[in-house]
């Protein structure tokens, strides 16, 4: 028995899917949080002094502070900014080792490597407040079910994690290992949602699902870190992507897409995906169609400028670099439009592609694009709850929601960098690293 298989093993007695367990069953705890400031990303304001209790991983009640309780533990959090737990809607945490400047680096490590590495990732995201994530896709397919059964389970400290399994991609395209020296062959491991034509592309949804994914990732259009693959060229068929979106919905999934091309984005959004990923090149139909359709974008416009300084320094591909000047200008300028049009946008920010624990950068981005403090909040914690169908567990700081919570000094909505300096991440009702 592989590594993975064993670890997947010893988990899944404790959680087939990570959206039907948002907090651990049976941990008869409480904890009381006194919160020198609490933020309500519903209103966007904050208020003062509150008494936040949490009864067996959940919520119980939010109210003015005025004394300790007479019994649980209490919390300190007088001198911060207190927030629900944020959410990024685009990681690849399982991945583990990030990028690099080799195109085929996920086939230089073991399976057993692959995983320890995820492991270390999903303890760095944790402890800088993301107490969830959707893991968009792992090259060595279905690493990302074991990661999330792991924490789940308690044996690995890390957010909850909402994962894909696999890229459903074509061969060779934006989802797949390329620029391998000649002759080597790619694992049967790397390529589980590799498709041709929309029958097949309904069987590789079946088999991700039956496997453990909560949703499915289609690449729709090429990549910019992937050898071979353009951006802005539809690399499925509209009917593929429809097929793949169908066939999740049928089983009680849903769909996103991988769309850096403005004809690939409007496909995808026809096709019935939920979330659009990147964005950059999207053009005015599309935000239309966005908005028209209800669909978010989630758009990753911090990390061009660390694949621009450290993809240059390391030597990255030249065609990657290439590549990100392509796009991210005009993905900034997308952004922009698209709030100003009230498209519903979501925090994603890609980690993997920069060290894991920096993705708090982005909001000073989203704000610099034409986003209020209070909108990019939001992003990372209601409209992201909403897009994952969560919105009734996660995302705020009320009565009947996850206990999840992280402490700030000064006041993101004054200064939304703060978000950047974590002092204290609460999960499901535990203090994280004590």
């Amino acid at each position: 028995m592989g590594f993975l298989a064993a670890v997947r093993l010893v988990a899944h007695a404790a959680a087939a899917l990570a959206l039907a367990v948002i907090v651990p069953a049976a941990s008869a705890e409480t904890l009381h949080v006194r919160a020198g400031r609490l933020i309500d990303p519903v209103r966007g304001e904050a208020v003062g002094e509150r008494l936040i209790t949490i009864v067996d991983g959940r919520i119980a009640s939010v109210a003015p502070w005025t004394r300790a309780p007479a019994s649980g533990r209490v919390l300190d959090w007088s001198r911060y900014t207190v927030l629900p737990g944020l959410i990024d809607m685009h990681t690849h945490v399982a991945d583990g080792f990030g990028q690099t400047d080799d195109p085929a680096e996920a086939l230089k490590h073991s399976e057993a490597e692959t995983i320890l590495k995820g492991a270390e990732a999903a303890r760095i995201m944790l402890r800088g407040g993301f107490t969830t994530v959707r893991d968009v896709g792992a090259y060595r397919g279905l690493t990302d079910v074991a990661l999330r059964d792991a924490i789940t389970a308690g044996q690995v400290e890390g957010p909850r994690m909402i994962v894909a399994g696999a890229y459903i991609t074509a061969p060779g395209g934006g989802g797949a290992v390329t620029g391998a020296p000649a002759g080597v062959e790619i694992p049967m491991a790397f390529r589980l949602g590799e498709m041709r034509g929309p029958d097949e592309a309904r069987r590789r949804v079946r088999y991700l699902i039956g496997q453990g994914a909560d949703f499915i990732k289609v690449i729709a259009t090429g990549a910019v870190l992937a050898v071979g693959s353009e951006p802005g060229a539809l690399e499925l068929s509209e009917a593929e992507i429809a097929a793949a979106c169908d066939e999740a919905r049928r089983l009680g999934r849903y769909c996103i897409a991988h769309a850096h091309g403005a004809e690939g984005i409007k496909a995808a959004i026809r096709a019935g995906a939920r979330t659009i990923e990147h964005a950059s090149l999207i053009d005015d139909d599309g935000i239309a169609l966005a908005r028209a359709r209800g669909v978010w974008l989630d758009m990753d416009i911090y990390n061009g400028d660390w694949i621009e300084e450290v993809g240059t320094r390391e030597g990255w591909p030249a065609e990657y670099l290439r590549k990100n000047r392509e796009t991210t200008d005009a993905q900034r300028e997308g952004f922009r439009r698209a709030v100003s049009a009230g498209v519903k946008l979501t925090f994603g920010t890609d980690a993997a592609v920069y060290p894991y624990g920096l993705g708090a950068r982005q909001f000073a981005y989203m704000v610099r694009y034409g986003m209020s403090s209070a909108q990019a909040i939001r992003s990372a914690t209601t409209e992201a709850a909403a897009a994952l169908g969560l919105e009734r567990e996660l995302g705020q700081a009320a009565p009947g929601f996850a206990g999840d919570l992280i402490a700030v000094s000064g006041d993101p909505l004054a200064d939304v960098s703060t978000l950047t300096q974590v002092q204290g991440v609460v999960k499901a009702g535990r203090l994280v690293g004590r």
